[in-house]
């Protein structure tokens, strides 16, 4: 029997009163998987939104029809204004004769099965989801991986969870779950569904910042903009969090490997349902069953050929919050920006450039994608195989490069005030900024950009632990100023310091900090120290690192101190030595009978002077006399 407590909310049975499922991490706009979501799903489909997602999905989903099924009442009622209809109970309390145009379960399968009704396991959960989607439909699916990279870096094992959501546990042994991409396409094609698409979800499967298609990770082992991509998604994630090793530079290995799709924490896959024979002759088809609901575009009778049409290569949130996502599609002439629905709205966000050292222009995000591998890499490929000819080469082009960039005084201004080494790509002799969004609310000198630019590749290189051909002597400051050489530029400290508080500022700005988060991280940034870890989050292998490098300064300082102690004694026992020389010579005959011969002197020299003061002052003029 079902009951309705609110308008819009059936409640057949199986709802759990005293829980929520809610994301706690939302991203802006419900970030790339909302973006994704809005592409698949023409306008007038109907869509069941199986398990929790983030609420801003429904907002986006605002020109379908939309049902939640959900297994908690408190989530339901969250959700009841912004969808057609919310079903709270499991998938067995999803009506028999509900037919979707698109079903997605971004949530994975086993959110959606409640503890209070019947268990259907994963396989159960996509044979009722799979019933409920008409025939040419399209379902978009999360499976997450059990050897993901957010699994790799963590510090607790997955199979430890003790909290209250940890019942159900995504392992190896349930044959029914499959555990990789190649099992999911047969689970799916055993039913019914091709996939058309699949992306790598970077870098925690319940808060993706980054979705890729899973052929451009596995094709394009060298492009810049995966590179970056892949890099920022997992720097940002947990970024005070402790891990076992830097997520960031391990999908960034996985990707110059070809492996960054199979280490995706989770994946999001695309599937077309195929299994009606009618769905593959158009002509066949009931003409009342392809239109849908009525006053359905035309084009919902293939959703997922017209997703297919519309897919991106690569849905990422970039910035801080608001910022939005930046889409990469691919065209006959190659990758190319397009900026997503939520960026555009709303112009420029640039409202309070003023009182910012840096800020988006999402509308700068037109044209092809630059092609190239990512400066920052190559300079770390260079410095670990001390390759200082190449070192040389390309900071001399990056610095030349920027040069060439100055407005008519002689400033770097917009895109290029913040065309750091991470955000350059290089092919060839030829430099771009990879992503021209992020610009500089006011022009920076040359140096300054340069010094920034070569302080942040600094400070990376000596927290991170990475091998150099310089001196392990060096400070961060004094390792800018060695590669402003390397460069062709004379850089200064002075000029160094200048660049930590405009890297202080722009950092804020970048991620959205208050007055007090700019303060705290302008005095971060100037006490770095080579022993230190790398800002953000912290690695246990990089915190050895940064151990093994104290240890070593400690001996160095140990043997210092050893040193001057040594110096001090010996000068010490030689201070003694002398001492006990005068005071022997004090004590002898000649010694006594130079004094005696000496004393008559002295007194006949002291009396000369005082003689000489008297008669200066008696030959001095008078005042009476001056009067």
């Amino acid at each position: 029997m079902t009951t309705e407590t609110a308008p819009r909310i059936a409640l057949p049975g199986g709802e759990m009163l005293a829980w929520s499922d809610l994301p706690a991490e939302r991203l802006a706009e419900g970030g790339p998987l909302a973006a994704l979501a809005a592409r698949v799903v023409p306008a007038g489909a109907r869509v069941l939104l199986a398990g929790p997602h983030d609420p801003a999905l429904l907002d986006r989903l605002a020109h379908a029809e939309v049902t939640c099924l959900l297994r908690s009442h408190p989530d339901g009622v969250a959700l009841a204004e912004r969808a057609a209809q919310v079903v709270v109970a499991g998938p067995a309390g999803l009506p028999t004769g509900e037919r979707f145009d698109v079903v997605i379960a971004g949530a994975g399968l086993d959110a959606v099965e409640s503890v209070e009704g019947t268990r259907l396991g994963w396989a159960g959960v996509l044979d009722r989801l799979t019933a409920a989607l008409r025939p040419g439909g399209v379902l978009l699916l999360r499976l997450d991986n059990p050897l993901g990279l957010h699994r790799l870096v963590a510090t607790s094992p997955w199979y430890a969870g003790r909290d209250d959501s940890a019942w159900m546990i995504g392992g190896v042994l349930d044959a029914d779950r499959p555990a990789n991409l190649e099992q999911l396409r047969g689970r799916l094609g055993a039913r019914g569904l091709r996939a058309d698409a699949c992306f790598a979800a970077y870098p925690h499967p319940a808060a993706p910042t980054a979705l890729v298609d899973t052929g451009a990770l596995a094709r394009r082992t060298t492009s810049g903009f995966l590179d970056a991509a892949l890099h920022g998604a997992c720097s940002r994630a947990g970024a005070r969090d402790t891990v076992l090793q830097d997520p960031a530079r391990l999908a960034v290995d996985a990707l110059h490997a070809g492996r960054a799709g199979e280490l995706a924490p989770a994946w999001l896959v695309l599937a077309r349902r195929s299994d009606d024979p009618a769905a593959a002759d158009p002509a066949g088809t009931d003409p009342a069953a392809a239109a849908g609901p009525a006053g359905t575009d035309p084009a919902v009778a293939d959703p997922a050929a017209r997703g297919r049409a519309d897919l991106p290569v690569a849905l990422v949130q970039t910035g801080p919050p608001g910022a939005g996502v930046v889409e990469v599609v691919d065209g006959p002439d190659g990758w190319r920006w397009r900026a997503a629905r939520a960026e555009t709205r709303g112009g420029p966000a640039a409202p309070f450039a003023s009182r910012l050292a840096a800020y988006r222009d999402p509308g700068a995000l037109t044209g092809p994608v630059p092609d190239g591998r990512l400066l920052r890499t190559l300079l770390l490929d260079g410095c670990l195989r001390r390759d200082t000819d190449a070192l040389r080469r390309l900071l001399r082009g990056y610095a030349r490069w920027l040069a060439g960039q100055v407005d008519a005084d002689g400033r770097l201004a917009g895109p290029f005030g913040l065309a750091s080494v991470d955000n350059v790509v290089v092919a060839g002799d030829a430099y771009a900024v990879l992503d021209p969004s992020w610009r500089a609310a006011e022009p920076l000198a040359v140096d300054v950009v340069l010094a920034r630019s070569l302080w942040r590749f600094a400070a990376e290189l000596l927290t991170g632990g990475y091998a150099h051909p310089w001196t392990s002597t060096l400070d961060v400051a004094g390792l800018t100023v060695v590669l402003g050489g390397v460069a062709g530029h004379d850089l200064d400290r002075p000029t160094v310091a200048a660049a930590v508080e405009a890297e202080a500022a722009i950092a804020a700005a970048l991620h959205g900090l208050d007055a007090d988060g700019r303060v705290a991280l302008a005095t971060e940034l100037r006490a770095v120290e080579p022993t230190d870890p790398p800002i953000g989050s912290r690695s246990y292998q990089q915190l050895r690192e940064a151990w093994l490098r104290q240890r070593e300064e400690l001996t160095r300082l140990a043997a210092l101190l050893k040193w001057t102690e040594e110096l001090l004694t010996s000068r010490e026992r030689a201070l003694r030595r002398a001492d006990a020389t005068i005071h022997l010579l004090s004590g002898s005959l000649s010694y006594r009978v130079g004094r005696l011969a000496i004393a008559p002197a002295r007194i006949a020299k002291r009396g000369a002077r005082a003689a000489k003061r008297r008669a200066r002052q008696a030959l001095a003029p008078k005042p009476e006399e001056n009067q």
